[in-house]
């Protein structure tokens, strides 16, 4: 009894982690499970509705943190869409200032989110749906991150 107690308010206080793979048309997200261990693909988002999107779900949903996707060139310098993304970056703390924000490198995220599909069996037609691309990119992201932070 006093051990599932204990499990019980230990969930109290763990916020999922909400990944957010950013493009310039549309965005991925990916989220976590409470206990912070499964990744999974949530949505695309057309990235006008980004901000929108999030100030909702963080209304109904404990977020503990965001991960952004860091896109870089494979010399490691920043990709051109990092521009694109520090933007968002700074009105995403201007708007939801008490969530923490951390990236991750995203390279090869695209690449793997198409073998992923090709993998799990997806016809030709599916895999061209862009926004299953970048919802399984954000997936990827997210995994790299809790890989790597556990």
């Amino acid at each position: 009894m006093a051990g599932s107690a204990f499990f019980d308010l230990h969930l109290q206080y763990m916020g999922r982690i909400l990944a957010i793979d950013y493009g310039t048309k549309r965005t991925g997200i990916a989220v976590t499970d409470e206990l912070q261990i499964i990744a999974s693909g949530l949505t695309t988002v057309d990235t006008n509705e980004l901000l929108t999107f999030l100030k909702d779900y963080v209304s109904g949903e404990n977020v503990e943190k965001f991960v952004v996707g860091l896109p870089k060139q494979m010399n490691n310098s920043a990709s051109e869409s990092e521009v694109y993304i520090q933007k968002f970056l700074v009105e995403l703390q201007k708007q939801i200032p008490h969530i923490s924000i951390e990236r991750e490198d995203e390279r090869f995220t695209s690449k793997m989110a198409f073998q992923t599909m090709i993998d799990s069996g997806l016809k030709k037609k599916q895999r061209q749906n862009k926004a299953l691309v970048d919802e399984i990119s954000a997936t990827l992201i997210l995994q790299s991150y809790l890989s790597r932070s556990h």
